[in-house]
């Protein structure tokens, strides 16, 4: 097929409203959940661990700790399920995919060290 005819029918399918967020990020993500008949929202909040993919195939991993447990889901970035992506706090890290999270326990596997703002930065402590 014509790469030009493949892209018109791609950008119909792209999201609207950028969202706008990285790698080491906190999120929140609410997805739509169908159950029988019924629409409902459900919320998922952990640490950005991998973005993978470019245009509609584009994906992002969050990893979140629940009861002990380390649980991972994949979304991806153009879904109509995913209804929106919040960012809660921004992480400062050096790699693309922060699979070493996997092996940390407790606090260790949710830490991420926070960016810090150029208004903080520039402000010198008195």
């Amino acid at each position: 097929m014509n790469q030009a005819l493949l892209d018109k029918i791609e950008s119909e399918q792209y999201r609207k409203e950028a969202v706008d967020f990285g790698v080491g990020d906190s999120v929140r993500v609410h997805t739509k959940v169908v159950e029988g008949d019924k629409e409902r929202i459900q919320v998922f909040s952990g640490v950005v661990i991998g973005r993978r993919g470019h245009g509609l195939n584009e994906m992002f991993t969050v990893r979140r700790i629940s009861y002990g447990e380390g649980v991972e889901r994949v979304f991806p970035v153009h879904s109509p399920r995913v209804e929106r992506v919040e960012v809660e706090r921004k992480g400062a890290v050096r790699r693309a995919k922060l699979t070493y999270l996997r092996k940390r326990l407790g606090k260790g596997a949710t830490l991420v060290k926070e960016k810090e703002s150029k208004v903080a930065a520039a402000k010198p402590k008195a």
